[in-house]
């Protein structure tokens, strides 16, 4: 049973849905998963491989089913971590366990180090948190090389560009951004270009969410059991180096899952992972501190 709801803001509407009953039916917090800037949508094969979960989902602010009303298009991962606290409270069923990844395992980084007793474990899947990372400044200007391809060309540009950049094994160097831009064909992708230039990943909106820095003190002292979480056909790659390096901030090591960086996403989402053999390892995580 999926109820949906929609929570007011100050700033806008969020939209969440609750996959299952409340108070949960085996007595375990509700399993938070938070994704940015992929919505609840892409949780979908996740929720149906753990029926015996109450699943929590949404769909972050200005984004899919959530509309913002502060005439901003800005996405950051102290307002999102705001916008988890405020669902966690409207639950009220009590702290919740989170299973967040890419831009969500930073805001969820966040939501812990702002608002620790909402959350008993975090299970953080390679958050991109390029400043932490010793090629911070190559890593940067990559990134607006790939800013800029699109701003000049569009969706399928822009997105080989960022699959190029996420693709170099190792540290990221200078010349990465200045080299031409990968053709789109390479990666099976249209050549058309639709006008548009407000995608999340490409745009730049989201440049506040790679460039957070985790609050090491704060998730140190936390309560919460923090989990640094990456697949392992993301190895040496860049946001597998960006989880190392935030686990070595913390003192803690990185649990390995299957395949990539989206490795919990069915046939639906372009590009399948494992969601089956994920699920059983995120199983495996979360019961470790049971």
């Amino acid at each position: 049973m999926t109820t949906t709801h929609s929570l007011q803001t100050p700033d806008g509407t969020l939209a969440y849905d609750v996959h299952g009953p409340l108070p949960t039916a085996d007595g375990r917090p509700p399993l938070f998963m938070v994704g940015a800037p992929m919505g609840a949508d892409g949780f979908s094969a996740l929720v149906d491989l753990v029926p015996d979960r109450t699943v929590v989902t949404y769909d972050v602010r200005g984004l899919g089913r959530s509309v913002r009303t502060d005439g901003s298009d800005r996405q950051t991962p102290e307002q999102n971590a705001a916008d988890q606290h405020r669902i966690i409270e409207a639950l009220a069923a009590g702290p919740v366990e989170v299973f967040a990844s890419s831009g969500g395992a930073v805001s969820a980084l966040a939501l812990v180090a702002a608002h620790s007793e909402d959350v008993t474990v975090l299970v953080a899947h390679e958050p991109p948190c390029l400043a932490v990372l010793p090629d911070a400044e190559a890593a940067f200007a990559a990134e607006r090389a790939v800013h800029a391809t699109y701003a000049l060309r569009g969706w399928a540009a822009g997105m080989a560009h960022f699959i190029a950049m996420t693709s170099v094994q190792g540290e990221l160097t200078e010349e990465f951004a200045t080299a031409p831009a990968p053709d789109p064909a390479m990666f099976g992708m249209p050549m058309q270009d639709d006008g548009t230039r407000s995608d999340p990943l490409l745009s730049g909106m989201s440049d506040a969410i790679t460039a957070f820095r985790p609050d090491v003190e704060a998730l140190q002292s936390a309560p919460t059991r923090i989990v640094l979480a990456a697949g392992i056909e993301s190895k040496d790659t860049l946001t597998w180096r960006t989880t190392e390096a935030v686990a070595a901030l913390l003192g803690t090591g990185v649990e390995v899952f299957p395949s990539h960086h989206g490795g919990f996403v069915g046939g639906e989402g372009g590009y399948a992972g494992q969601p089956e053999a994920f699920a059983a390892r995120l199983r495996e995580v979360l019961d470790a501190g049971c």
